[in-house]
């Protein structure tokens, strides 16, 4: 399986931290892949492995099918799906827009992208501890979140809007569909129902760039 050498000999670490062992600050690339967007050949983009293992926790913490524990903390799945959103949002987050983004929208939109990784994975305590599991700085950290935000605003502004849905369609939703929120006033269910929406189209949208742009991504295991 593609992702088969991940978990084999010195990239066993990835699926399986020592207990109790904090990650070495030492991190070195896992993943290489170009595409025609990125420059091709000339300009390769790496992902490296402690990145990979933080976005594939979150991924698991994600997966109400899953128990995350201490000894396995994710599986081979979600590294996957972590990888294939990493591709996708490296490839958009490359991509010209009509207008760049201010840094101003791009902080509040990576605010917005942690907030809505902290509701899917149990918390903001969830995604400290991800992090802390996995050696990444507050830096770190910051860039994976901006490289989420600049990739949902060339999503919203280049493909279809989607970061903004109107109060209508959230009470509609609210009123029509099965969500976490059911049980609360739409007054009440608003915000947390609004994050819950645009993370869920998002992760759609970005599943479906990555379908699209698959036959002309070359991916390399290292």
């Amino acid at each position: 399986m593609l992702l088969t050498a991940l978990f084999m000999g010195p990239a066993a670490a990835l699926a399986a931290p020592a207990r109790g062992a904090p990650r070495a600050g030492v991190d070195r690339a896992v993943v290489r892949f170009v595409a025609p967007e990125i420059g091709g050949v000339m300009s390769p983009q790496f992902i490296f492995e402690r990145e990979l293992a933080f976005e594939a926790r979150l991924e698991a913490l994600s997966d109400i099918g899953f128990r995350v524990t201490e000894a396995t903390p994710f599986r081979e799945r979600h590294v996957r799906a972590a990888m294939e959103r990493h591709v996708a949002e490296s490839l958009l987050a490359g991509l010209r827009m009509d207008r760049a983004p201010s840094e101003a929208e791009l902080r509040l939109r990576a605010r917005d992208a942690r907030a809505a990784w902290a509701q899917r994975a149990g918390g903001e305590r969830a995604i400290v501890s991800a992090a802390e599991a996995e050696g990444l700085s507050q830096a770190e950290l910051l860039r994976v979140f901006r490289r989420q935000a600049r990739a949902s605003l060339y999503v919203d502004r280049m493909i279809t809007p989607m970061l903004r849905p109107s109060r209508a369609e959230l009470e509609s939703l609210h009123a029509s569909a099965e969500t976490p929120f059911r049980r609360l006033s739409f007054r009440e269910a608003e915000p947390h129902l609004r994050r819950w929406y645009v993370s869920r189209r998002l992760a759609a949208a970005l599943q479906e760039f990555y379908q699209n742009a698959r036959a002309r991504v070359q991916i390399h295991l290292l």
